[in-house]
């Protein structure tokens, strides 16, 4: 389907909102009144030019519109209108221009957060981390955007959308060698879900990560730790992933790497390791005098 005349369209409605905006601020217009009218319909014409723009594809542009749009919403004193716009507007600038479309889901953001809506700022949040993770490619600034969604999430009680929050700043801190942090979530987050009877299940799986977290520090920590998790959460003691631990810790402490590569291997032919397991259990298993640092 041809859109080229979408475009021109388009560009045409941006030129006769703009004049619409001028003209609303001049002498006559404020004299005769009329002013705030013709903001609303430069409004909505930035809105139908931002459209017509995501239509062509044309992502930079339809973010600019409704850019303009947002900030005569907040001219006119509609907040959740602005904010909605900067949010349109975000998600057209993620196509093309992923620090512009942070831009405008912090200016969403600050908006929420000034209404009250926590748990909507929470989202945007997340949003910005997804595009630090995938675009940016900048993992600290990720992890201070999920951070601080799990803080407005826990303020509204939403628990299990905090806890999924701080699961990412676990694994990443854990990936950064940040171990002291990526225990203290793994354990909160064990502990507030090993007594809920639909999500216990997990439980076992951070007291896990936590464990290996503490088995790169220090391999006495994690053997206290594992022994303090077994108590916490009986539950734990009959998991793969504790018999798992013990098998590691014996070897690790007889310094016998075929053994420690041997029971992954087990394990793994029944539970299959990810990426960040394998990347920990190799962090460890380098710490084996005369190891050659693979789990082949």
């Amino acid at each position: 389907m041809d859109n080229s005349g979408k475009e021109k369209e388009a560009i045409q409605l941006m030129a006769d909102a703009d004049k619409k905006v001028k003209s609303s601020g001049s002498f006559l217009g404020g004299m005769f009144g009329g002013g705030h009218h013709k903001v609303e319909e430069a409004c909505e014409m930035y809105c139908r030019a931002a459209n017509m723009f995501k239509m062509v594809k044309n992502w930079s542009a339809a973010g600019n519109a409704f850019c303009k749009a947002a900030r005569l919403h907040m001219q006119l004193q509609n907040k959740h209108d602005c904010a909605t716009s900067f949010i349109d507007a975000g998600n057209a600038y993620k196509k093309s221009d992923p620090n512009e479309a942070i831009k405008c889901l912090n200016a969403a953001i600050d908006i929420y957060t000034d209404m009250g809506r926590f748990t909507i700022a929470a989202k945007h949040h997340i949003s910005i981390a997804e595009i630090y993770e995938s675009e940016l490619v900048d993992i600290e600034k990720a992890i201070a955007h999920y951070e601080q969604a799990a803080d407005y999430y826990k303020g509204e009680e939403s628990n299990s959308s905090a806890n999924k929050c701080l699961l990412k700043v676990g694994a990443y801190c854990a990936q950064l060698e940040q171990y002291q942090k990526a225990i203290e979530i793994y354990e909160q987050v064990g502990a507030n879900t090993m007594d809920n009877p639909l999500l216990k299940y997990s439980a076992k799986e951070y007291f896990f990560k936590a464990s290996l977290c503490h088995f790169i520090v220090d391999e006495l920590n994690a053997k206290i730790a594992v022994e303090k998790y077994e108590e916490m959460f009986p539950a734990f003691s009959d998991s793969r992933e504790c018999k798992l631990l013990k098998k590691l810790l014996e070897a690790h402490e007889e310094q016998n790497s075929e053994a420690f590569t041997e029971a992954v291997k087990e394990f793994d032919s029944i539970s299959r390791l990810d990426q960040w397991h394998t990347t920990l259990l190799l962090r460890i298993k380098k710490t084996i005098q005369g190891d050659e640092g693979d789990l082949k």
